[in-house]
């Protein structure tokens, strides 16, 4: 049953669309295979062997940890995006991990360096890499030029209208955006206290711009933020 769900999961994936029937399915051979629940810790960077992720249904966080043990969240990782260790180079300096948002999650995982042999014996494969780690490491860079130039209310509008853009169903201007993160959460990627992101949020509700419950946050007018 795995095999077939690594099969399909793989086969719909954008990446490994340039890949024949018989590629997929050695590929298949080398893939990992899981599922895990809400809260569920599944990967740390500076610790466990260095793997490279499909995300396949559900939500994950990556939180960053300091020296201090101070926690951050580095990024959202949604349904069809990769995470883990993106740029085929392990740091023993970086305190990561991975933990699940949704209720659950399915996971596809390569090891590191079986998903290098795949890019080397696939040349279009490894162009079609090469671009999407170039477009992940451009969105960061200008997620952090936005937290240096932009003050906390500007932030959060941008981090709600990147979140509808993505999973939002939209119904005119409106957007209905599933709620999978805590105010703290978006406190901490907007790089704020979650008494700000709090009060930024009763005051969107207030003036109409939102509903904020914890199942689904309802933008009436996307267009006004």
């Amino acid at each position: 049953m795995y095999e077939d769900l690594k099969y399909w999961y793989l086969r719909d994936y954008k990446l490994f669309r340039t890949l024949s029937f018989g590629q997929i399915k050695q590929l298949c051979i080398i893939t990992g295979f899981k599922k895990a629940q809400k809260g569920e810790i599944i990967y740390f960077f500076s610790s466990d062997v260095p793997r490279i992720f499909l995300l396949k249904k559900g939500n994950i966080k990556i939180v960053a940890v300091d020296e201090d043990g101070n926690e951050t969240i580095k990024d959202i990782i949604q349904k069809g995006d990769l995470f883990g260790e993106l740029t085929l180079e392990t740091d023993d300096q970086t305190n990561e991990y991975a933990k699940v948002l949704s209720d659950d999650v399915a996971i596809c995982s390569f090891l590191m360096a079986d998903f290098e042999d795949l890019l080397l014996r696939n040349p279009s494969l490894a162009l079609s890499y090469t671009k999407f780690v170039g477009l992940k490491m451009k969105r960061i860079k200008n997620s952090y030029s936005n937290l240096i130039s932009k003050d906390a209310k500007t932030r959060l509008f941008q981090f709600l209208k990147d979140w509808a853009e993505k999973a939002g169903k939209r119904i005119g201007n409106k957007v209905v955006i599933e709620n999978y993160l805590t105010q703290n959460d978006i406190a901490q990627i907007i790089c704020t206290s979650r008494q700000t992101a709090t009060q930024l949020l009763n005051e969107m509700e207030t003036n109409g711009t939102l509903i904020y419950n914890r199942k689904e946050i309802i933008i009436s007018d996307i267009s006004k933020l």
